[in-house]
Protein backbone atom coordinates (compact mmCIF):
# COMPACT_ATOMS: atom_id res chain seq x y z
CA UNK A 1 0.00 0.00 0.00
CA UNK A 2 1.25 3.55 -0.70
CA UNK A 3 2.38 5.51 2.31
CA UNK A 4 0.00 8.16 3.59
CA UNK A 5 0.88 11.29 5.57
CA UNK A 6 -1.12 11.89 8.75
CA UNK A 7 -2.77 15.21 9.43
CA UNK A 8 -1.35 17.30 12.25
CA UNK A 9 -4.19 17.77 14.78
CA UNK A 10 -5.48 21.26 15.50
CA UNK A 11 -5.41 22.17 19.20
CA UNK A 12 -7.05 25.55 18.83
CA UNK A 13 -6.68 29.08 17.50
CA UNK A 14 -4.90 32.18 18.78
CA UNK A 15 -6.43 35.51 17.72
CA UNK A 16 -4.16 38.54 18.11
CA UNK A 17 -5.84 41.94 17.76
CA UNK A 18 -4.17 45.34 18.05
CA UNK A 19 -4.27 48.85 16.65
CA UNK A 20 -1.76 49.67 13.95
CA UNK A 21 -0.93 53.38 14.27
CA UNK A 22 0.66 55.35 11.43
CA UNK A 23 3.61 57.35 12.75
CA UNK A 24 4.24 58.69 9.22
CA UNK A 25 2.09 58.71 6.10
CA UNK A 26 1.42 55.33 4.47
CA UNK A 27 1.33 54.45 0.77
CA UNK A 28 0.11 51.03 -0.32
CA UNK A 29 -0.62 51.44 -3.99
CA UNK A 30 -3.52 50.63 -6.24
CA UNK A 31 -3.65 50.51 -10.01
CA UNK A 32 -4.16 53.99 -11.46
CA UNK A 33 -7.42 54.42 -13.36
CA UNK A 34 -5.77 56.45 -16.11
CA UNK A 35 -3.95 59.64 -16.94
CA UNK A 36 -6.62 62.08 -15.79
CA UNK A 37 -5.67 65.74 -15.47
CA UNK A 38 -5.18 66.58 -11.80
CA UNK A 39 -5.13 62.95 -10.68
CA UNK A 40 -2.44 61.60 -8.36
CA UNK A 41 0.30 59.62 -10.06
CA UNK A 42 0.31 56.92 -7.40
CA UNK A 43 -3.05 56.37 -5.64
CA UNK A 44 -3.57 54.27 -2.52
CA UNK A 45 -5.71 51.16 -2.37
CA UNK A 46 -9.29 51.75 -1.17
CA UNK A 47 -12.32 49.74 -0.15
CA UNK A 48 -14.49 49.82 -3.32
CA UNK A 49 -17.70 50.15 -1.30
CA UNK A 50 -16.75 52.85 1.21
CA UNK A 51 -13.74 54.44 -0.56
CA UNK A 52 -11.86 54.45 2.74
CA UNK A 53 -8.21 53.44 2.43
CA UNK A 54 -7.29 50.11 3.98
CA UNK A 55 -4.27 47.85 4.42
CA UNK A 56 -4.55 44.46 2.67
CA UNK A 57 -3.77 41.58 4.98
CA UNK A 58 -1.44 40.26 2.27
CA UNK A 59 0.70 43.41 2.57
CA UNK A 60 1.21 42.97 6.31
CA UNK A 61 1.66 39.20 6.05
CA UNK A 62 4.21 39.57 3.26
CA UNK A 63 6.17 42.15 5.23
CA UNK A 64 6.18 39.96 8.35
CA UNK A 65 7.35 36.99 6.28
CA UNK A 66 10.16 39.01 4.73
CA UNK A 67 11.32 40.16 8.18
CA UNK A 68 11.13 36.65 9.65
CA UNK A 69 13.17 35.26 6.76
CA UNK A 70 15.84 37.91 7.19
CA UNK A 71 16.37 36.69 10.77
CA UNK A 72 17.12 33.16 9.55
CA UNK A 73 20.52 32.03 8.35
CA UNK A 74 21.21 30.08 5.14
CA UNK A 75 17.65 30.40 3.80
CA UNK A 76 17.89 30.03 0.00
CA UNK A 77 15.99 32.33 -2.33
CA UNK A 78 14.88 29.45 -4.50
CA UNK A 79 11.66 30.68 -6.15
CA UNK A 80 10.81 33.37 -8.67
CA UNK A 81 8.19 35.78 -7.37
CA UNK A 82 7.82 37.80 -10.56
CA UNK A 83 10.13 40.12 -12.50
CA UNK A 84 13.33 40.77 -10.51
CA UNK A 85 11.83 39.15 -7.37
CA UNK A 86 13.28 36.14 -5.57
CA UNK A 87 11.70 34.47 -2.54
CA UNK A 88 12.02 31.39 -0.38
CA UNK A 89 9.57 28.48 -0.46
CA UNK A 90 10.17 24.84 0.39
CA UNK A 91 8.32 21.68 1.36
CA UNK A 92 10.19 21.17 4.65
CA UNK A 93 7.57 21.27 7.40
CA UNK A 94 10.24 22.16 9.94
CA UNK A 95 11.16 25.34 8.04
CA UNK A 96 10.50 28.27 10.45
CA UNK A 97 9.15 30.40 7.60
CA UNK A 98 7.14 28.00 5.44
CA UNK A 99 5.39 26.26 8.32
CA UNK A 100 4.01 29.64 9.50
CA UNK A 101 3.39 31.44 6.22
CA UNK A 102 2.81 28.43 3.97
CA UNK A 103 4.32 27.38 0.66
CA UNK A 104 3.16 26.16 -2.72
CA UNK A 105 5.02 23.04 -3.73
CA UNK A 106 4.17 23.16 -7.41
CA UNK A 107 4.43 20.02 -9.51
CA UNK A 108 7.25 18.31 -7.64
CA UNK A 109 6.90 19.23 -3.94
CA UNK A 110 4.18 19.19 -1.30
CA UNK A 111 2.17 22.23 -0.30
CA UNK A 112 2.44 23.47 3.28
CA UNK A 113 -0.78 25.14 4.50
CA UNK A 114 -0.23 28.44 6.24
CA UNK A 115 -0.69 28.43 10.01
CA UNK A 116 -1.11 32.21 9.91
CA UNK A 117 -4.05 34.17 8.52
CA UNK A 118 -3.82 37.98 8.47
CA UNK A 119 -7.09 39.89 8.08
CA UNK A 120 -7.45 43.07 6.03
CA UNK A 121 -6.91 46.12 8.23
CA UNK A 122 -9.68 48.73 8.26
CA UNK A 123 -9.72 52.17 9.86
CA UNK A 124 -11.05 52.55 13.38
CA UNK A 125 -14.35 54.49 13.65
CA UNK A 126 -12.51 57.43 15.22
CA UNK A 127 -10.02 57.59 12.35
CA UNK A 128 -12.78 57.35 9.74
CA UNK A 129 -14.49 60.34 11.36
CA UNK A 130 -11.23 62.28 11.57
CA UNK A 131 -10.25 61.63 7.95
CA UNK A 132 -13.72 62.63 6.75
CA UNK A 133 -12.93 66.17 7.97
CA UNK A 134 -9.77 66.51 5.86
CA UNK A 135 -9.68 69.30 3.29
CA UNK A 136 -6.90 68.17 0.99
CA UNK A 137 -8.79 67.77 -2.28
CA UNK A 138 -8.69 63.99 -1.83
CA UNK A 139 -11.10 61.72 0.03
CA UNK A 140 -9.66 60.65 3.40
CA UNK A 141 -6.03 61.00 2.27
CA UNK A 142 -3.30 63.55 1.55
CA UNK A 143 -1.05 64.53 -1.36
CA UNK A 144 2.72 64.13 -1.08
CA UNK A 145 4.57 66.07 -3.78
CA UNK A 146 8.04 64.85 -4.72
CA UNK A 147 10.62 65.59 -7.41
CA UNK A 148 13.13 63.36 -9.13
CA UNK A 149 16.11 65.53 -10.07
CA UNK A 150 18.50 65.13 -12.99
CA UNK A 151 21.87 65.02 -11.25
CA UNK A 152 23.60 67.28 -13.80
CA UNK A 153 20.96 69.70 -15.10
CA UNK A 154 18.81 69.63 -11.93
CA UNK A 155 15.74 69.37 -14.15
CA UNK A 156 12.81 68.19 -12.02
CA UNK A 157 10.36 65.41 -12.75
CA UNK A 158 7.51 66.11 -10.29
CA UNK A 159 5.09 63.42 -9.11
CA UNK A 160 2.21 63.24 -6.67
CA UNK A 161 1.92 60.32 -4.26
CA UNK A 162 -1.23 59.69 -2.25
CA UNK A 163 -0.79 58.79 1.43
CA UNK A 164 -2.93 57.90 4.40
CA UNK A 165 -2.02 60.63 6.94
CA UNK A 166 0.07 60.06 10.05
CA UNK A 167 -2.01 59.42 13.16
CA UNK A 168 -4.53 57.19 11.38
CA UNK A 169 -5.35 53.96 13.16
CA UNK A 170 -6.23 50.57 11.69
CA UNK A 171 -7.60 47.48 13.41
CA UNK A 172 -5.17 44.61 12.98
CA UNK A 173 -5.98 40.94 13.55
CA UNK A 174 -4.09 37.80 12.77
CA UNK A 175 -5.08 34.24 13.56
CA UNK A 176 -2.57 31.50 14.28
CA UNK A 177 -3.55 27.83 14.13
CA UNK A 178 -2.14 26.05 17.20
CA UNK A 179 -1.19 22.54 16.14
CA UNK A 180 -0.03 19.53 18.13
CA UNK A 181 3.61 20.66 18.23
CA UNK A 182 3.97 22.84 21.36
CA UNK A 183 7.65 23.72 21.01
CA UNK A 184 7.32 24.75 17.38
CA UNK A 185 4.14 26.72 18.12
CA UNK A 186 5.95 28.60 20.88
CA UNK A 187 8.84 29.34 18.51
CA UNK A 188 6.40 30.56 15.83
CA UNK A 189 4.64 33.00 18.16
CA UNK A 190 7.93 34.38 19.42
CA UNK A 191 9.16 34.89 15.84
CA UNK A 192 5.95 36.66 14.84
CA UNK A 193 6.17 39.06 17.75
CA UNK A 194 9.84 39.69 16.99
CA UNK A 195 8.89 40.45 13.37
CA UNK A 196 6.31 42.98 14.59
CA UNK A 197 8.97 44.64 16.75
CA UNK A 198 11.28 44.74 13.72
CA UNK A 199 8.49 46.29 11.66
CA UNK A 200 8.21 49.17 14.12
CA UNK A 201 11.83 50.00 13.22
CA UNK A 202 11.31 49.31 9.52
CA UNK A 203 8.51 50.41 7.17
CA UNK A 204 5.24 49.12 5.78
CA UNK A 205 4.21 49.83 2.19
CA UNK A 206 6.11 51.80 -0.40
CA UNK A 207 8.80 54.49 -0.20
CA UNK A 208 9.94 53.47 3.29
CA UNK A 209 13.48 54.77 2.73
CA UNK A 210 11.98 58.24 2.21
CA UNK A 211 10.11 58.31 5.50
CA UNK A 212 6.83 56.66 4.60
CA UNK A 213 5.23 53.76 6.42
CA UNK A 214 6.58 53.99 9.97
CA UNK A 215 4.09 52.22 12.24
CA UNK A 216 3.64 51.11 15.82
CA UNK A 217 1.28 48.63 17.46
CA UNK A 218 -0.86 49.41 20.50
CA UNK A 219 -3.65 47.93 22.64
CA UNK A 220 -3.11 44.22 22.14
CA UNK A 221 -5.73 41.61 22.92
CA UNK A 222 -4.91 37.90 22.83
CA UNK A 223 -7.87 35.57 22.48
CA UNK A 224 -7.12 31.90 23.09
CA UNK A 225 -9.71 29.48 21.74
CA UNK A 226 -9.08 25.77 22.41
CA UNK A 227 -10.53 23.18 20.08
CA UNK A 228 -13.35 22.50 22.53
CA UNK A 229 -14.52 26.12 22.15
CA UNK A 230 -15.65 25.35 18.60
CA UNK A 231 -17.69 22.38 19.85
CA UNK A 232 -19.30 24.43 22.61
CA UNK A 233 -17.41 22.53 25.31
CA UNK A 234 -14.75 25.00 26.56
CA UNK A 235 -14.61 28.77 27.09
CA UNK A 236 -12.23 31.15 25.38
CA UNK A 237 -9.69 33.10 27.42
CA UNK A 238 -8.31 36.60 26.91
CA UNK A 239 -5.25 38.63 27.91
CA UNK A 240 -4.38 42.22 27.10
CA UNK A 241 -1.20 44.29 27.04
CA UNK A 242 -0.58 47.85 25.83
CA UNK A 243 2.46 47.56 23.54
CA UNK A 244 5.09 45.18 22.19
CA UNK A 245 7.46 46.27 24.94
CA UNK A 246 5.19 44.38 27.35
CA UNK A 247 5.34 41.09 25.43
CA UNK A 248 6.91 38.25 27.43
CA UNK A 249 7.75 34.57 27.28
CA UNK A 250 5.00 33.98 29.85
CA UNK A 251 2.42 35.47 27.47
CA UNK A 252 3.71 33.29 24.63
CA UNK A 253 3.40 30.14 26.76
CA UNK A 254 -0.09 31.17 27.85
CA UNK A 255 -1.09 31.80 24.23
CA UNK A 256 -0.42 28.25 23.03
CA UNK A 257 -1.78 26.46 26.12
CA UNK A 258 -5.00 24.78 25.04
Amino acid sequence: MPETEALIPIRGKLLVTAELVLVTGLHIGAQSAGMEIGAVDQPVIRDPLTQYPYIPGSSLKGKLRALVERTLEDLPLNRDGGPNVKRHECSDRSCPSCRVFGSVGGRTEDNIPSRLAVRDLFLTPASREQLAQLETGLRYTEWKFENALHRITLAANPRQIERVPAGSRFIMQWVYTVEDEPERCLEDIERLMAAMRLLEDDALGGHGSRGYGQVRFENFRLLRRPLGYYFGEEPEAARTFPALSEWSRELAEWAITT
